[in-house]
């Protein structure tokens, strides 16, 4: 089945994403202009360069971000958590127990409701979670700068009105 040609926008698409040498020779086709392709290969490349930036600490961007919501919301339940970082609680447990065992977080049956457990920091977790704050603040310095000031919140907006219309399950 021969395709159809590309539109001008898609071809500066691809040059786009030909630019990574190991791209060169692709045709992403229509993923050249999905939205989608394009949120998943920034997310990746954000969560490269936090890695990289954040390398000696040894601690990823999923991890940063539940250290973070739990110390800003101490007493928090794993449900709330694993609704205010997207998971579902299955996959947020094996990271509380990495959290728990590196001795940052500490879990407790919550008093009102023994099947629950509340979430707080840790003094080692207080301190880690300073430790990837200044990386993340040098790492988003780096995205503000790629984004434009004037185009940040205009920009966050806009991902945040994706994750809630496309992540709303009624």
């Amino acid at each position: 089945m021969k395709q159809a040609p590309l539109s001008s926008s898609a071809e500066d698409e691809n040059t786009a994403l030909r630019k990574n040498a190991a791209n060169e020779n692709l045709d992403f086709g229509i993923l050249a202009n999905r939205i989608g392709f394009h949120l998943r290969l920034a997310q990746a490349a954000s969560f490269q360069a936090f890695r990289d930036e954040a390398r000696e600490i040894d601690l990823s961007p999923g991890r940063f971000a539940t250290l973070m919501l739990i110390g800003r919301n101490p007493g928090i339940s794993q449900t709330t958590l694993a609704a205010a970082n997207g998971r579902d609680k299955s996959t947020l447990t094996p990271i509380l127990e990495d959290l728990e065992k590196r001795g940052f977080v500490k879990r407790e049956k919550m008093k009102s409701d023994r099947r629950s457990y509340q979430l707080t920091l840790t003094e080692n977790g207080r301190k880690k979670l300073a430790e990837l704050t200044a990386c993340a603040k040098r790492h988003d310095e780096n995205l503000d700068r790629i984004v434009g000031p004037k185009d940040r919140a205009k920009f966050l907006k806009i991902l945040q009105k994706i994750a809630a219309e496309v992540g709303h399950k009624e």
